[in-house]
Parts: structure tokens; sequence; C-alpha cells
């Protein structure tokens, strides 16, 4: 059973469906049927039970996939002990981060990096924060940026900067005759105009959806303030209901780093209910690093760390 294989059993694991699984692998279900059903009848144990909504494991097929992913992860750190002969002469490295804060936070790391290492290799995986952590910890990336995780999570991050909460729209949106200008009291802030919340409430809000931090956070801040307002786009991405609200088709929460990338948007503080988020940098925990990837972390404190 080669490399290619044992993803295949993985992938069958994780997407619990022969169809979803060979979709994600790029190849066709008759293929991937015929090598479950060849590699089952090689061992003499069904690996997978056949239900009516989909497949799981056996027992065989448990430690199957066990097999499988440690018999991957001890090949992926292999050949990164082996990369680092090279002493950064080549590799690859794969980075997690949010598809949203990815957009505008990745770019300048990323031409810092190549500028440097033109030679390693950068895959990115766009996933929320909690996907991240479990992608950490089952070693399928390398490094991730993300909300720093509980304190009694096993994934050990290290603090890379405060991330604002804060509403965009445009600047001829008529919200913006609610706008003072400078910092709320005890709050500060990256941004140099604030809007009480409450001054919001009449005007249409494009939010994005409760498994976001932005939705969650959105939907605090109404419930705490008794707010209901208008609202007919509630599940978009966070980039979306962003983009949208920057064009002035309604007010969005975004994060005060990505004002660079909507550079002709109104950002504003959110006032008296001001909140960020701490993002960290993450390593996979119990594997070893290597120098690309830890120059990587390096790179991106260069170019995004609180000074």
């Amino acid at each position: 059973m080669d490399l290619h294989e044992l993803q295949y059993l993985i992938t069958l694991a994780e997407e619990k469906s022969i169809s979803r699984a060979a979709e994600r692998l790029f190849m066709a279900q008759s293929s991937l049927s015929q090598f479950l059903s060849q590699t089952e009848s090689q061992l003499g144990y069904k690996l997978f039970i056949r239900t009516p909504s989909g497949i799981r494991p056996t027992e065989p097929g448990r430690r199957m996939i066990r097999f499988a992913s440690e018999t991957l992860s001890e090949f992926h750190r292999a050949k990164d002990e082996i990369q680092d002969i090279g002493n950064l002469k080549g590799g690859h490295v794969i980075l997690g981060i949010s598809s949203f804060r990815g957009s505008f936070l990745l770019p300048p790391v990323l031409h810092a990096f190549q500028q440097k290492y033109p030679d390693i290799r950068v895959q990115i995986v766009e996933e929320n924060s909690l996907a991240l952590e479990q992608l950490l910890l089952s070693g399928k990336i390398d490094l991730a940026i993300l909300a720093m995780p509980e304190k009694r999570s096993r994934i050990q991050a290290h603090f890379l900067m405060e991330d604002e909460i804060c509403l965009i729209t445009s600047p001829d949106h008529p919200v913006m005759q609610c706008v003072h200008q400078g910092q709320a009291a005890r709050h500060p802030s990256q941004l140099s105009q604030y809007i009480n919340i409450e001054d919001a409430a009449c005007y249409e809000f494009l939010l994005s959806g409760y498994d976001t931090i932005l939705g969650r956070e959105a939907r605090r801040i109404f419930l705490r303030h008794g707010m209901n307002p208008t609202y007919y786009n509630e599940n978009l991405s966070a980039l979306f209901a962003a983009s949208l609200g920057a064009s002035g088709l309604g007010l969005a929460f975004t994060y005060a780093s990505s004002r660079q990338y909507f550079h002709r948007a109104q950002l504003l503080s959110l006032g008296k209910d001001g909140t960020s988020i701490a993002l960290g940098t993450a390593m996979a925990p119990g594997r070893y690093h290597s120098k690309a990837t830890k120059t990587l972390e390096k790179v991106i404190f260069e170019v995004l760390g609180e000074k």
C-alpha cells in the first residue's frame, strides 16, 4: 500500500461517504470503490460498513486508519528532517488560516517570505480556528494563524496580535451621520472614529453565520442591547458580508486589520461595545518542526506582530 492509498483510507473515514471522498480526492467513485474492495480482499477483513447514510469503519478499519495516519505523519516528519539538511534551500510548509483573515493578512507575509526563501513552497489550508486546531492535532498542517485557543486546549499558541472587531460600510452610507470622532472612553481603538451600536439599529445589517466569530459577536451585541435590526442576509461568509458592507449595501462586522484590504471603505470602532480577539501562531504539537516552518513563523511575527 503506497502513500496515496493510505490517504484514501483517511479520506474515506473523514468524509464517511465514498462519493464525497472520491470527489475530494479528484478520482472516480468507481475507482475508489474498487480500491476499497481490493484492499479488504487482501486483508481478509471488512474495513468499512456500508449504511444507508454512508460508511463507517469497523474495528479492523479503525486500526488501519490509525496506521495510515501514523505512517503519513512519520513520513512527513522524516521529509522535514531531510529538507533541513538543505539549510532552507528547499522545503514545504502547510500553513492554516481562515479564508477571510488570510485575504488581508497573508499576502504581505508570503511576499516577504518568498523574497527571502524563494525555494520553500507554502501550501495554504483555509479553515476556521476550531477546525485549524484539529488539523494541527492530527498533524495535517504544520503551522496556523488562529484565534488563541482556550487554556485547556492541547494547542500551545504564541500571541501574535489583538484584532479589533468593528463595523464596515461605505463613506457615503447614512449611518455616517451618527459617527463620533476620536475614541470612546475606556476602549482604546486602532480606528479614529466610533459609533454607538444603538444609533445603527435602524439600518440593514449583513451578517455572517453563527459558526464564525464575527457572526457570534454581532448577535451577542444585538442581544445585549435588545436590538432586533433588519437583515435579509444572515449566513454570508465573513469576507462576502464585509465586501457588501464596504460597497454601502448595509452594515457588516469585520476586523480592524482588514482596513488595508478595504482601503476605500469606512471602518468604525464599536465604542463602548469595543472588543477584540487575540490571534496567535501555533505548530502541530508532538512532532518535528522543520526549519522552514520555524522560519515562516518568524517572518509572520516580523510582518504582523505587535511592536
